[in-house]
């Protein structure tokens, strides 16, 4: 895909996210990597309402050469690239169930959510928990990094999700299951539960190995 066919894709991506509440004010943030670099949501943007020749244009050393200045959370994304190159996307966001579960209390960081359905196995996977730590902290970078060797999703504590795709699109639909899991685990808390076997949730893994 060329450069402005991908800035289109990222604004079309973004005012599709903020129309069905999965972003709120200029909360969340949207990357895709190019041949020589990346383009990046431009810092206090509102997903809704982006412009393509404003975003924000990175070289292949993360360093800012063109549009608006990039996502101040650019460092998160920067982090999942330099440990997964297959990766093509990056989605950022606050959404509200995702962000519900990352605060709660008594869950397995290694692995937040349980196996629900066949399409959270299949799109996210395993979801980690990455310690809280202030907006801008360094730790912060260094943890999503030692995170994303292993994991493409995770959830920042008391945050939000932070997951990566092969491409866009790849991204954005694991984002969105990993978002309607969490609010059906929120919706069934209380209730008798029946989750995949490991012996369905192994099936599912070896015949969709998860590429992002």
């Amino acid at each position: 895909m060329n450069e402005n066919r991908l800035r289109q894709e990222i604004c079309d991506v973004g005012a599709s996210i903020h129309s069905r509440g999965l972003t709120h004010g200029a909360t969340g943030n949207i990357s895709a990597r190019l041949d020589d670099g990346w383009l990046m949501t431009p810092t206090g943007s509102n997903l809704g309402n982006l412009d393509p020749d404003r975003m924000s244009r990175l070289d292949g050393n993360g360093a800012h050469i063109g549009g608006d200045k990039p996502t101040k959370e650019n460092f998160l994304h920067l982090a999942v690239y330099g440990q997964r190159p297959g990766s093509g996307a990056i989605v950022h966001l606050h959404s509200t169930h995702s962000v519900a579960v990352s605060v709660l209390a008594d869950l397995d960081p290694k692995d937040l959510l349980p196996p629900i359905t066949a399409y959270y196995v299949m799109r996210v996977g395993k979801l980690p928990l990455v310690p809280f730590y202030a907006p801008g902290d360094a730790k912060l970078a260094q943890a999503v990094g030692e995170t994303a060797e292993a994991h493409h999703a995770m959830l920042l504590a008391n945050h939000g999700p932070v997951v990566a795709g092969t491409s866009l699109s790849a991204a954005l639909d694991a984002a969105e299951e990993l978002e309607e899991t969490a609010r059906l685990f929120l919706l069934l808390q209380g209730h008798r539960t029946r989750y995949l076997t490991k012996q369905q949730v192994a099936a599912l893994r070896d015949a969709f190995p998860n590429k992002a």
